[in-house]
């Protein structure tokens, strides 16, 4: 099954100065939603907001919000979350909630589609229960909790295997990559069966957002022999 590629700016690379506007020219740019990163401060080493800001970010938008908690107690804010305008929510499976179905399925109880995200040192294994209830799998291509940072190729094996084992298991879930991913690096990305590219200051960072996306989509399509 061939999966349409899809872009989604990480708001956290956008001027909060001017949020509106970067919102708007990302929007214009043709991006396919909004990748939203929640940080605590404990689960990772930094704080971004919470629903308020959220629920702002969608009045200024019609694109759909990819919402990333990189928190410690997911469950307790989805809710809150949900309630601020989320479309997808994805947690972690390293998080210190003990049941993660009962978190998945309250993420439905709200009509949002739910992801479970991996970082760079657990094994893909370790969501292996929990596939068949998800819509998206995000495997971080560097270590959470910051911006900027470089792209780990070695990631790659695991969307490998998140793409193997949809297809022989018959699971519906994307495959998301976060972390470094630019014109350059969505090629091996797309290759290895990641859909839905995450990028930050790639796109948030240019002076053409347009022309930013517009290459990350042309690259992809000849990654995978795609015409363009």
């Amino acid at each position: 099954m061939s999966y349409p590629i899809l872009i989604a700016p990480s708001v956290i690379a956008a001027d909060f100065g001017y949020l509106r506007a970067d919102i708007a020219r990302a929007e214009q740019a043709g991006a396919d939603m909004l990748h939203v990163d929640i940080m605590d401060g404990h689960f990772v080493p930094n704080i971004t907001f919470g629903p308020a800001i959220v629920a702002k970010i969608k009045s200024l938008t019609k694109l759909p919000l990819d919402v990333h908690l990189m928190i410690s107690r997911p469950r307790k804010f989805i809710t809150a979350f949900a309630e601020a305008g989320a479309s997808n929510i994805t947690f972690h499976v390293e998080c210190e909630d003990k049941h993660l179905n009962v978190t998945i399925a309250e993420i439905h109880s709200f009509g949002c589609t739910a992801g479970l995200s991996i970082k760079p040192k657990t094994p893909f294994s370790a969501i292996s229960d929990y596939l068949g209830s998800l819509s998206r799998v995000l495997v971080m291509t560097v270590e959470p909790g910051f911006g900027g940072q470089k792209f780990m190729p070695s990631m790659l094996e695991k969307v490998k295997e998140a793409a193997a084992v949809r297809e022989a298991k018959k699971y519906k879930y994307d495959i998301q990559v976060d972390g470094g991913l630019d014109k350059y690096t969505i090629w091996t990305s797309v290759q290895a069966g990641a859909s839905v590219i995450v990028a930050g200051t790639a796109i948030f960072g240019q002076p053409d957002a347009e022309l930013a996306i517009r290459e990350m989509r042309e690259n992809a399509d000849k990654a995978l022999g795609r015409a363009v």
